[in-house]
């Protein structure tokens, strides 16, 4: 984390060791991407309740990613309050109409259909969760003097991956949903002009008719997304 007038480098030993070997390695390396495979963006949420220590957990999962600098340019904001979520999904669904009703090209919303997405979005006032993630795009030091954050986009993206993966792990379901504009969010959760909200992720239990998209499950091969020097 920036602090002002550290400006020198000090090596820490590792802390943790959690190496493996060969066996073990490929062992633990293919279980867990058989468990990643089951992941599923879910639209269809329970009402279920989720504790807020899982939440909390998950989170703190999250901010242990690297970071630009070690910036730490990010803020999740983690909401149940049945108020808020209307009003999110009210002004979602806002945007969506105006996107739906011509603001996207034919050829976005044609690229869209198999995925079954529409103007309505129950989910975000169903789910008993809604985590809203938020960019610092510079920051403030306690003299409240401001500097720039590096790589703002990249870190926020590698926390959100890890916070995708926690909340898989401890059995939840979330959803996707990037807010175009929703500009009143930093106001609504008490963040600051400088940060901007960058993905909502509704987090449950699945309902138990959900459904996904058949198209969700068609992946490219590795061939195509992988080379090996």
């Amino acid at each position: 984390m920036y602090k002002k007038g550290e400006v020198t480098y000090q090596a820490l030993p590792l802390p943790d060791r959690v190496q493996l070997d060969e066996v073990d390695a490929i062992a633990a390396s293919t279980a867990f991407r058989d468990y990643m495979r089951k992941r599923h963006s879910v639209r269809d949420y329970s009402d279920r309740d989720v504790p807020e220590e899982v939440i909390r957990a998950c989170i703190e999962a999250a901010v242990s990613a690297p970071s630009g600098a070690n910036h730490q340019p990010w803020h999740f904001a983690a909401i149940r309050n049945p108020e808020m979520k209307a009003r999110i999904r009210e002004a979602a669904e806002e945007e969506e109409r105006k996107f739906y009703g011509g603001g996207a090209s034919d050829e976005w919303l044609s690229a869209l259909e198999p995925i079954g997405t529409g103007v309505d979005k129950p989910h975000l006032t169903t789910a008993p969760w809604l985590i809203v993630v938020f960019a610092e795009r510079w920051g403030v030091n306690d003299d409240g003097e401001r500097y720039k954050n590096y790589y703002v986009p990249e870190s926020v993206g590698i926390a959100t991956g890890f916070l995708i993966a926690a909340l898989h792990h401890a059995g939840l379901v979330c959803l996707e949903h990037t807010p175009n504009p929703m500009k009143f969010l930093p106001e609504m959760c008490g963040r600051p002009e400088r940060e901007k909200a960058v993905m909502i992720l509704p987090v449950g239990y699945p309902a138990d008719d959900a459904t996904v998209p058949a198209v969700a499950k068609r992946k490219k091969p590795l061939e195509r997304v992988m080379s090996i020097f």
